[in-house]
């Protein structure tokens, strides 16, 4: 700060009437005194006229017709010094003027910053002990030493008091700091608890969309893999029964055909609400229920599978076994909805690190593309030009839509691959598809699923 910090007991108040007004007040007080008691005794009163007038004019001038001045450490300094040599002169004249020491104190406290607060009061102090010491005669070493006394019993109280009021005052400096600080702190650990409100009902939102999107996922899948497939084999029974006319045999065939397969599905479909593993993985192993499926698929399609597990069998978590099993599923859909394949090979290996299902027919083929965000796969038509297929293995719903407006029916639009590579990437496994126009197409779908994993 640019001008004396407050000392002593008023702080807040430097430029109150104790140093405004008090000290004319005393001055005045004291000039009639002396007026008075000199006038009665028959004392010249035109020096301690003049000191009292050279008093009140140094005031004036300095102090009160300046407040400027007020703020300024070394004008006050000089004001006060010459205050209190006037005092000096006064008190060594006429005693009763020791009562005008408290204005010097005023003074002091209000004026000089610490420490020249410690002088300053000391040198009113010993204006005091002189006026109060003036009978003390001061001829020998007993009354010298008995007016050291006065001044000591002046000097070290008020020195002490200073003392004291400056370490007060620091005190409540640092109290009102570190209130204000405290203060700080609170309110920006309430902005921040506002925050974080906010961040975790954003969290919150978040979570519950991530969940609603992951089960909407997960039942697109399931309905893909049930549903969809058994109505689609529902449909080609019951379009096959146009093909075998009035034979009742193969008719009533064809009819519990689709009976089983609306009953299987409707189970499936059950199991997916619940989210149950699915039935065949109930009943048996992967490689049980791998066979199991080829069969049914066989006997539905009429197409021979045949089912082989290489490797050591062994136990590996149910979401890998639920995902190989999809797998299959889905590429047995693609044979029949695209393949033409007069056979089908399903093998199932348990590798070192991994468990892996390849799935491969003879038929039509297509051409390979990169299977994530790649162009669409190109089929080879009957008429050996190349068709963007409607399929399992297309990237994205804009396959179905095509083949829609060239007057096929609409199909999945690509979503059995998708859901596919969905569930073996999240099982950090990897998928691929081969394929060659005319040689026929191989999937092939890795887990990891070593014996350490499973132990």
């Amino acid at each position: 700060m640019s001008g004396p910090e407050a000392h002593g007991w008023l702080d807040g108040q430097r430029w109150s009437p104790l140093v405004t007004v008090v000290p004319y007040a005393l001055l005045g007080a004291l000039t009639v005194v002396t007026v008075v008691l000199e006038h009665s005794a028959g004392y010249p009163l035109l020096v301690d006229l003049i000191l009292c007038g050279l008093a009140a004019g140094w005031m004036l001038v300095l102090f009160t017709l300046n407040p400027a001045w007020r703020d300024r450490p070394a004008v006050m300094g000089v004001f006060l010094a010459g205050l209190l040599v006037v005092m000096f002169f006064l008190v060594t004249r006429d005693p009763w003027f020791g009562f005008f020491a408290p204005a010097g104190y005023f003074y002091a406290f209000r004026l000089l910053p610490w420490p020249l607060v410690l002088p300053g009061v000391a040198a009113v102090a010993v204006v005091a002990g002189t006026a109060q010491a003036y009978g003390v005669p001061k001829a020998d070493v007993a009354g010298v030493l008995a007016y050291l006394a006065v001044l000591a019993v002046n000097v070290l109280p008020m020195c002490l008091f200073a003392w004291l009021s400056w370490r007060n005052e620091t005190h409540n400096k640092q109290r009102d700091q570190a209130l204000a600080e405290a203060r700080e702190a609170n309110r920006r650990l309430a902005a921040t608890l506002a925050e974080n409100a906010g961040l975790h009902e954003q969290l919150l939102t978040q979570a519950r969309e991530a969940g609603v999107f992951d089960e909407r996922q997960r039942m697109a899948r399931e309905i893909h893999d049930t549903l969809a497939q058994g109505l689609t084999g529902i449909i080609t029974q019951l379009q096959a029964t146009e093909e075998v006319g009035a034979d009742p045999e193969g008719w009533r065939q064809r009819v519990d055909l689709a009976t089983r397969l609306a009953r299987e599905s409707l189970t499936e479909a059950r199991r997916s609400v619940d989210a149950l593993r699915p039935e065949p993985l109930d009943t048996g192993r992967l490689g049980e229920a791998l066979a199991g499926v080829a069969e049914r698929w066989s006997a539905l399609y009429g197409v021979p599978v045949q089912v082989t597990t290489t490797g050591t069998t062994r136990p590996m978590p149910p979401e890998a076994e639920v995902a190989l099993l999809r797998a299959a599923q889905e590429a047995l859909a693609n044979v029949a909805k695209h393949a033409h394949a007069s056979r089908v090979g399903v093998t199932l290996s348990y590798l070192e690190h991994e468990i892996a299902l390849d799935v491969r027919d003879d038929g039509q083929g297509f051409e390979s593309v990169q299977l994530a965000d790649g162009p669409e796969p190109a089929f080879a038509g009957p008429n050996g030009s190349n068709e963007m297929a409607d399929n399992g293995f297309s990237g994205g719903a804009d396959a179905g839509r095509r083949q829609s407006r060239a007057g096929g029916p609409p199909t999945d639009g690509g979503f059995g691959l998708i859901a596919m590579r969905q569930r073996i990437e999240g099982l950090s496994g990897t998928l691929s598809v081969e394929s060659e126009p005319g040689v026929g197409t191989a999937v092939s779908a890795r887990v990891p699923g070593g014996p350490e994993a499973d132990a």
